[in-house]
């Protein structure tokens, strides 16, 4: 559906922007952090803190809405090699055990960080559970990620084949 790949290119669009907001916030927290320390010898902790959350979104909601599947780290030396069907086959069995996992780490994940309302960060006084709130939607979005994954290998549809000859950054 055309409709539907303009909506999910729009999205894409925009959680890369939050991405790079994310890391514009946690280089300005750092800049700042420096003339703080030597140029007015006077350090601050709440922008260590504020780079270590950022960092923290920034990881893992780049690995749910950002990222590609083919720009995952994987070892693919035997899944690039194999023909299609094999590659159709491991796809399925790496996609039911992610599946799998995650959906069992759910309950036990969203326990903890509902859990952790009742301690806040150190400097910035940000309730946990907010700050690790972004766990959840990573869980979340990986496994609507693999069970759309898992639909299209049932269909048959061949996954991409990592191209060794490939040289790219990942980004």
């Amino acid at each position: 559906m055309p409709s539907l790949e303009v909506a999910g290119a729009w999205l894409r669009r925009r959680a890369e922007n939050v991405a790079a907001g994310l890391l514009a916030v946690m280089f300005a927290a750092f800049i700042v952090q420096i003339a703080f320390r030597y140029l007015f010898n006077f350090p601050v902790g709440w922008t260590s803190e504020l780079t270590v959350v950022c960092w923290l979104w920034l990881v893992l909601w780049g690995s749910a809405f950002v990222l590609k599947e083919k720009d995952e780290i994987r070892f693919d030396l035997l899944y690039s090699a194999a023909n299609p069907r094999v590659r159709i086959g491991m796809a399925i069995v790496f996609s039911v055990a992610i599946i799998v996992l995650y959906v069992a780490s759910l309950k036990g994940s969203f326990s903890y960080v509902s859990f952790m309302k009742v301690e806040k960060s150190s400097y910035l006084k940000i309730r946990l559970d907010w700050l690790y709130s972004i766990y959840l939607i990573f869980l979340v979005a990986i496994i609507a990620r693999y069970l759309w994954l898992l639909r299209q290998l049932l269909r048959g549809k061949d996954p991409e084949a990592g191209d060794v000859t490939h040289v790219s950054s990942g980004l």
